[in-house]
């Protein structure tokens, strides 16, 4: 698939996701709406398959949008009403910049602890116990197994990162930046989580591998979800002509190793702030799409 093809596909994936969430409709009511499977659909807002003039006509005539409203993209008049509706909802969230502590039990915050000094499989639930200062059995009290234990970390580490990533893209859209300065605001976020969040972020990157079955599908989705994002960004620089045609697939991937590596080095007795080294990877990611930091219209 070329570069110019997967960008299209991209731009129609999330206009397909738009008129959809729009118009109230469940991935599957779609679905039948055009008779083909919800996996289908999941893949064609993704960008992930290819559609037929056919398919593009049964989607536009389902969610009441023309073809062509379809290939050009999304609205992003609609996205800004849908964010200035909806900031009310997030008034009293905390700005996606500031990081206060974590409501944690003892028992997650040992565990946290233990898996940072001697990883998942080194920490048994004895160490654990004894990083919460509690008994084991208080530790099983809680949590019935360890696993559940690590399922926990990742949960609160995706929700944490998520909302971040949510407020400043609302922030983004409310202030009007043009493409490349909201991709921008957006790698800060994720630079920012994990130089802010360092041992959340540590044992989400090192930790994924010991999980198994329908929860490591679960979480892994959840990264996915943010990998998509960032291409997502990329592709609508690429659209409006702000950043060359490209690999955005392999720009993304580049771009969130960058960031997800930030809780391996970084110390908060080094010589740049938490919000200096985001600002400089959010203008690096910028230069790796072949875009101007600051571009503008």
């Amino acid at each position: 698939m070329g570069r110019r093809e997967e960008a299209e596909r991209q731009l129609l994936g999330a206009a397909v996701r738009q008129a959809r969430v729009r118009r109230g409709l469940s991935i599957r009511s779609l679905a039948d709406a055009v008779d083909v499977s919800p996996a289908t659909i999941c893949a064609i807002e993704r960008g992930r398959t290819r559609v037929d003039a056919d398919r593009l006509h049964a989607l536009a005539q389902a969610l009441g949008a023309s073809d062509r409203a379809l290939l050009h993209g999304p609205d992003p008049q609609v996205q800004e009403r849908a964010v200035i509706e909806g900031v009310s909802a997030v008034a009293g969230v905390s700005s996606w910049r500031r990081f206060d502590d974590l409501p944690l039990d003892p028992a997650l915050a040992g565990a946290i602890s233990a898996f940072v000094e001697f990883g998942y499989h080194g920490a048994g639930m004895r160490v654990i116990a004894e990083h919460a200062g509690m008994s084991v059995t208080g530790v099983y009290h809680h949590y019935a197994s360890k696993e559940l234990l690590l399922v926990r970390i990742l949960e609160l580490a995706m929700n944490d990162l998520e909302w971040r990533l949510d407020a400043a893209m609302r922030e983004a859209l409310i202030d009007q930046l043009v493409p490349t300065r909201r991709f921008e605001r957006l790698v800060e976020a994720l630079a920012l989580f994990h130089a802010c969040r360092r041992d959340l972020a540590f044992i989400g990157a090192s930790e994924m591998r010991s999980l198994q079955g329908v929860e490591r599908l679960r979480i892994a989705r959840r990264r996915n979800d943010v990998q998509r994002r960032l291409e997502a960004e990329i592709t609508s620089c690429v659209h409006r002509r702000l950043a060359p045609q490209q690999d955005v697939s392999a720009a993304g991937r580049a771009i969130s190793t960058m960031c997800t590596s930030i809780c391996q080095w970084y110390r908060v007795a080094g010589p740049l702030s938490p919000e200096e080294v985001a600002r400089e990877y959010a203008r690096y990611a910028v230069r790796i799409i072949g875009a101007r930091v600051g571009n503008a219209d």
